[in-house]
């Protein structure tokens, strides 16, 4: 595992398969339109990556910056309905310009919308790593973004900043490399007297306490520096090296050139799987274990059973995402649940046995699988 900035520079200019997130702000022009020649001039960056063998696959926002001009709007609408409507319309656009962008070089896309509350099913996310896996055995580029047509606001990714890094995970990428409207990290926002550019970050779990960010400045956006540091926290603790640099700088970043900063994994890598539970969206539900059921969570091997909780809370539905609670109302872990929320409360407290003989065959199953929970 790579731990000095030189061995992590030297491990994204090495990689195989590399993710590219790009923002909606490194995309468009000062009133928010796309910019046909950033757009161009990454599709190049990308091409010569490809072309040198790497496996690249571009998680990309920019369908409502890209559609909210040609429908007659001054800026991005601000209302949802609008805004699904726009991206409906801008997603099309978007693509066909990264098609001949890339088709200059020779280059194939294609293209995957992903909603937060698919991908967190087992059988959606194992439907969206195998094609993202063959389209790369194909050398296609896959140019991912979250379908803001069909996403609700209650379980969305919410910026594309997390869900690169949750993409890194599943096709098993080398590294990931984040391009925002900054060249780096810094201290603070630049803007700020005294900011200090930050090359390279050993443990961006530690250092999150020690930067002030600010949010989307560019108005054109939803992320800004936080969900930035949030997906290079994702990646590093998946043990995928990480680079946030702007976007003019791929081609550089790509090359393991000191542009930027550069971000050690802290983990080995663990099972994507278990690792897009704990991070891809945010719990319906909670679980609350009684003594010994919290003990047996935070062992790490045991599954959640209804004997061991006293109480549910919120309405969920059957592999939703869930949080599990101890009795002080600390999170153990995140998992998903195995029964709608509604099926739940005449199992609480019951023996497997019991769930049998009461209740039906069908009932006699943990809440939670041991295979469907990470510890947090």
């Amino acid at each position: 595992m790579p731990v000095s900035e030189a061995e992590v520079r030297l491990a994204v200019a090495a990689a195989r398969t590399v993710v590219v997130k790009v923002g909606s702000s490194s995309l468009t022009q000062p009133s928010g339109h796309l910019d046909v020649g950033k757009l161009s001039a990454l599709a190049a960056a990308l091409s010569a990556a490809v072309g040198q063998g790497a496996r690249v696959v571009l998680v990309s926002s920019g369908a409502i910056a890209a559609g909210f001009g040609p429908l007659g709007f001054d800026s991005r609408p601000t209302d949802v309905a609008t805004q699904q409507a726009t991206a409906a319309v801008g997603q099309g656009l978007l693509m066909a310009q990264y098609e001949m962008a890339f088709g200059r070089f020779g280059v194939r896309v294609g293209q995957i919308l992903i909603t937060a509350e698919d991908t967190i099913r087992a059988v959606q996310y194992r439907n969206v790593q195998r094609t993202l896996g063959r389209l790369l055995e194909l050398g296609v580029v896959p140019i991912v973004n979250e379908n803001d047509s069909l996403a609700s606001n209650e379980i969305r990714f919410g910026d594309n900043d997390r869900l690169s890094a949750l993409v890194a995970n599943i096709v098993r990428a080398d590294a990931l490399v984040l391009l925002t409207d900054v060249d780096a990290l810094y201290t603070a926002p630049p803007s700020q007297p005294g900011s200090r550019r930050i090359g390279y970050v050993p443990d961006v779990i530690a250092a999150l306490d020690d930067v002030t960010v600010g949010g989307s400045a560019s108005g054109v956006g939803t992320g800004g520096m936080v969900t930035k540091l949030e997906a290079a926290r994702v990646a590093a603790v998946s043990g995928i090296p990480t680079v946030l640099t702007c976007a003019s700088n791929a081609g550089p970043a790509l090359m393991g050139d000191p542009v930027g900063t550069a971000f050690a994994p802290v983990k080995h890598r663990g099972s994507s799987r278990r690792l897009w539970i704990g991070f891809a969206a945010n719990p319906r539900g909670t679980f609350v274990a009684d003594e010994g059921a919290s003990r047996a969570v935070r062992g790490g091997r045991a599954s959640l059973l209804s004997a061991g909780v006293l109480e549910v809370r919120g309405e969920f539905s059957a592999g939703d995402p869930v949080w599990i609670d101890d009795e002080s109302g600390e999170h153990l872990a995140r998992g998903l649940a195995g029964f709608d929320s509604e099926e739940i409360p005449q199992m609480l407290g019951r023996t497997t046995v019991q769930l049998k003989r009461f209740l039906g065959d069908e009932y006699a199953h943990p809440l939670v699988h041991r295979d469907n929970l990470v510890l947090v």
